[in-house]
């Protein structure tokens, strides 16, 4: 067991420089495979998902060269061979699926684990990417265990799709079997999601043409030779979110670069529903102390103020979390609305050890009654990102030792996390049980 243990009650003060988006990194590593061109990469953070990938490349023969201090990434796909019989994809990462179609484009085979999985969020079928694989002309064979996915005559024919749900993974799935087809695929009903619009212009800088980026519809023009190239990634707004929060519970003075503002609007607003106040300028968001954390009275006062999470452009749902712990902190009582996953609220049991009191209305909705006086506590986390870093938030605006258990999924997505927070004056070390 990994745990984080916080002595909380400290104001954070300071600047941090976020990684990149994991939910960015990771499809356009999968998206790599599709060039047999060498290719560099500018900001690859140093997380466990990102070292899972790499290793699967080095199994598959391609030549990989990371520097982990500087983030930069060199690969080249010139001599992959992959055997269906042999090699396997991760398992523990839902992003592995993303790996089928540059299989497919290269191989005409690839091999999936029947229970690929990431997050504990409820339910998460892979329905949606077997109907994408299959309606470009893909035949699907259940193995001992696993999945094989063929493409029908070694190749991948264009068409178009309406997604049932608009799934970011089973939207970049369709981008790169449409990108391997050759001619135009449409895809109605896509996630447009700031990382899923990052993929998409490192598909460009490959040579994809993309109509209609950042919209629900996506037509992809495929089935051209992928050049290679150079591309940097942006910072990671769940990350620059994540620590203005964390400026905003123990009342700090934080800055974060932020080179996207443009995607801030909403949650800007969200901030201001607890009494917080964002600004951007120059390429810095900043969290103004401004007092005790107060939830807002809306207008209409006989209701609750709310913060409702869907896809974008709603309010990030994996961002909910993080304000289920300002909700708590906060004097006043607001509804948090998961539309997405049927599993993501089960964990908020855990904030009553510190003494808070949220109520769940279904397994979409909740409660809290925020203001209450908090002490510190030993809580455990889910394999949820972003909720062991509420819990952490919460541990961190109370004075005194708490001790957040199974905080690992954090490494998932935040390299150098515990040391961005020092840097910001708190105490915090990682401890391991056997």
């Amino acid at each position: 067991m990994t745990s984080l243990v916080v002595h909380g009650g400290t104001p954070l003060r300071g600047r941090i420089i976020p990684s990149a988006n994991k939910n960015a990194v990771l499809p356009v590593l999968c998206a790599t495979l599709l060039t047999c061109e060498p290719l560099r990469l500018l900001g690859v953070p140093d997380i466990t998902d990102v070292r899972k990938i790499l290793e699967i490349f080095r199994t598959l023969g391609s030549d990989v060269k990371m520097d982990h201090a500087t983030g930069t990434l060199e690969l080249h796909h010139h001599e992959t061979v992959f055997d269906c019989a042999r090699h396997r994809l991760p398992e523990e990462m839902r992003s592995s699926i993303m790996l089928v179609p540059p299989l497919l484009a290269r191989f005409g085979v690839a091999r999936l684990e029947d229970n690929v999985k990431g997050c504990t969020l409820g339910v998460r079928e892979i329905d949606p990417h077997v109907e994408v694989f299959r309606r470009f002309g893909s035949q699907i064979e259940r193995a001992e265990g696993s999945l094989v996915v063929r493409a029908a005559n070694g190749s991948l024919t264009p068409n178009n799709h309406w997604l049932d749900y608009a799934s970011v993974t089973t939207t970049e799935n369709f981008v790169l079997c449409a990108a391997a087809a050759k001619g135009s695929s449409t895809l109605t009903n896509a996630a447009s999601e700031p990382h899923v619009q990052e993929f998409c212009r490192f598909m460009a800088m490959m040579g994809v043409r993309i109509d209609g980026l950042g919209t629900s519809r996506l037509t992809v023009h495929g089935g051209g030779k992928l050049n290679g190239g150079e591309f940097r990634f942006d910072e990671d707004f769940h990350e620059i979110t994540t620590f203005l929060a964390l400026g905003a519970i123990t009342r700090g003075d934080v800055i974060v670069r932020n080179s996207a503002p443009e995607t801030f609007p909403l949650i800007d607003r969200t901030f201001e529903k607890f009494g917080v106040k964002i600004t951007h300028e120059d390429g810095w968001s900043r969290v103004i102390p401004n007092g005790p954390l107060k939830v807002q009275t809306p207008f209409t006062s006989n209701v609750l103020t709310k913060v409702e999470a869907a896809p974008w452009p709603y309010f990030p749902v994996d961002l909910l979390p993080i304000f289920i712990a300002l909700g708590v902190r906060a004097q006043g009582n607001a509804m948090f609305w998961n539309k997405v996953y049927d599993g993501a609220l089960g964990w908020t049991g855990e904030l009553s050890k510190f003494g808070a009191h949220v109520f769940s209305s279904d397994p979409h909705r909740l409660v809290t009654f925020g203001g209450n006086p908090l002490s510190p506590a030993v809580v455990e986390s889910p394999y949820i990102i972003r909720v062991a870093i509420a819990l952490f938030m919460v541990a961190a605006s109370i004075e005194g030792r708490s001790e957040i258990r199974n905080a690992t999924p954090i490494r998932r997505a935040h390299p150098n996390f515990v040391e961005n927070l020092r840097s910001l004056g708190v105490r915090v070390e990682w401890t391991s049980e056997e």
